[in-house]
C-alpha cells in the first residue's frame, strides 16, 4: 500500500484556492496535483509516457481557456471511473442538479471549509472503490 490516501487533482484558476485545497488535502494524507485551468489539467494528466493516475478530480467551473464544464465532459469521456467534484464561487442550482445527474460526486461552494472538503474527497474515494468492484 502506498503512503498516501490517494491522488487528487485540484483545477482552479485562483492560485490561493488551489493552495488552500492542497494544504488541507495534504494534511489529510492525499497527494495533490494543481492545474490552473482545464487545458493545463488535461496536459498534466497526459504528459509523459503513461497518463497520470488520479483518484479524484476537483474542478472550478468559471475558468479561462478550457472551463470546468468542458473539462468535466473530457474527463468523463477519457476516465469515466475517476470521481469528479465541482468547487465553485458562483453556485447555480440548475448547473448543480445537471452535474449531479451526470454523475458528479459533489458540488461544493467556495469557500469550502477543510472538514467538508476532506469529507467530500473521502466520499468520492469510497465511491471509486465501490465502482471498481462492480465494474
Amino acid at each position: 500500500m502506498t503512503q498516501t490516501n490517494g491522488r487528487v487533482m485540484v483545477v482552479d484558476d485562483e492560485a490561493d484556492v488551489r493552495t488552500v485545497a492542497r494544504m488541507c488535502l495534504e494534511q489529510a494524507g492525499y497527494q495533490v496535483i494543481e492545474a490552473e485551468d482545464g487545458e493545463q489539467a488535461i496536459k498534466k494528466i497526459k504528459e509523459g509516457d503513461n497518463p497520470l493516475v488520479l483518484d479524484v478530480i476537483i474542478t472550478d467551473i468559471n475558468m479561462p481557456k478550457v472551463n470546468g464544464l468542458e473539462a468535466i465532459q473530457f474527463f468523463q469521456q477519457e476516465w469515466p471511473r475517476v470521481p469528479l467534484m465541482v468547487m465553485t464561487g458562483y453556485p447555480n442550482l440548475e448547473t448543480a442538479k445537471e452535474l449531479l445527474k451526470r454523475g458528479l460526486v459533489d458540488y461544493l461552494v467556495k469557500p469550502v471549509d477543510k472538514e467538508k472538503l476532506i469529507a467530500a474527497v473521502e466520499k468520492a474515494m469510497s465511491q471509486r472503490e465501490l465502482s471498481s468492484f462492480t465494474n
